[in-house]
């Protein structure tokens, strides 16, 4: 059977009854065995009094808007354990639960608490048993034992699921919300990481969240694919690597051999229209992952491209934890920082009570609960 996989999914309400896909799209997706997406959204309402605290941007979309896009392209499955999902709370999750249901699109990744939301789903198909997991790191979204949201990253739980379906599965599937925006490659964590769910009984693990696409390597027999980038995401971006995203073709067989192919796929910055990249650009595009895939094998190389990813981000990680913050101008704020007034809010010895906090595993657990228990 053939399983095509991408990444994030999202479509805004400005695009209702749109034709978004061209008709080289809908011919891959209706000729595919089984499909998923990652559902970048929870489906619900606008409701500004069930919006949950958090950093970053809120999204949702209406059902009237999402699900015709997905019904368009026959999607089986939608992933749900991204760093959106619980944007308007257990309101907003619990009508994305129930308009998928309507739909009859499954779902996983999610649920009304940590034990819904690590239940794997199991597709058999032409006499084939699948097991998909699907993790996202630890933002704002990720369940507890009682309260809903996205199944969190979590070492040691994580591998026991991945080994307990393995008992009864022919195949493990884990889909990994999870990963750095804009940058295209893993940093050294997480490959480590992913390979150690090889290790430990994964068939192929899949990326996706940084919004632009990556490589991949075959490790221990194990395909792990970084980040497929966007599939159809109908929102503008100064990033040229926004418009560009992978669909993973899988090809699985009964004797336990997985074979794959990557397809890149275009948004129009114009419209949005989702197409397939066709003649140079797709090789190009192919070019490009089987660079990136080079350097992740390389462990050198990749360690090189991590330390000028923290230099070109090194400022906003410094001055999340600094003073400067608190000023709520924005035009001061970052008038202060281009003049690099930022470095006299806050001083070394701030920065190493900072560090301990967070490497120690015993102050970052107590850091982390207190402040969770604060912000409640």
């Amino acid at each position: 059977m053939n399983l095509l996989v991408t990444g994030d999914f999202f479509v805004s309400d400005s695009y209702q009854e749109r034709d978004l896909f061209d008709s080289s799209v809908i011919a891959l997706f209706t000729h595919a065995d089984y499909r998923i997406t990652n559902l970048e959204a929870p489906i619900t309402i606008k409701n500004k009094n069930n919006k949950i605290m958090k950093t970053g941007p809120y999204l949702c979309a209406m059902g009237e808007t999402i699900l015709p896009s997905l019904k368009k392209l026959n999607i089986d499955l939608v992933t749900l354990a991204n760093n959106h999902i619980m944007d308007y709370g257990q309101p907003g999750l619990m009508d994305t639960l129930t308009s998928l249901e309507s739909a009859r699109i499954d779902a996983v990744g999610a649920g009304l608490n940590l034990l819904e939301a690590t239940r794997p789903f199991v597709l058999e198909k032409n006499g084939i048993r699948i097991a998909i997991i699907n993790l996202a790191e630890n933002e704002w979204a990720n369940a507890t034992q009682n309260k809903p949201g996205a199944n969190p990253l979590d070492l040691i739980e994580n591998i026991k699921q991945i080994r307990e379906v393995k008992k009864a599965s022919e195949f493990v599937v884990v889909i990994i919300h999870g990963g750095y925006e804009h940058f295209h490659f893993p940093s050294p964590r997480m490959a480590k990481q992913y390979r150690f769910y090889a290790e430990n009984g994964a068939s192929v693990v899949i990326g996706h969240h940084p919004h632009c696409i990556s490589g991949y390597e075959v490790y221990q027999g194990v395909p792990i694919f970084y980040s497929l980038g966007n599939f159809i995401l109908t929102i503008p971006s100064i990033f040229e690597s926004w418009y560009t995203g992978l669909v993973l073709n899988l090809h699985i067989r009964s004797e336990k051999e997985i074979s794959y192919d990557l397809i890149p796929v275009t948004q129009s910055k114009r419209d949005y229209t989702l197409t397939l990249l066709e003649g140079e650009k797709r090789e190009n595009t192919r070019s490009e992952i089987e660079e990136y895939s080079k350097i992740i094998a390389n462990g050198a190389l990749l360690n090189q491209r991590w330390k000028a990813f923290l230099s070109d981000w090194k400022r906003y990680y410094l001055n999340i934890f600094n003073p400067i913050n608190f000023i709520r101008n924005e035009h001061i704020r970052s008038g202060m920082t281009r003049l690099g007034l930022d470095r006299f809010f806050i001083r070394n010895k701030h920065y190493a009570q900072i560090l301990n906090s967070i490497r120690c595993e015993a102050h970052a657990e107590a850091s982390r609960d207190v402040i969770e228990h604060f912000l409640e």
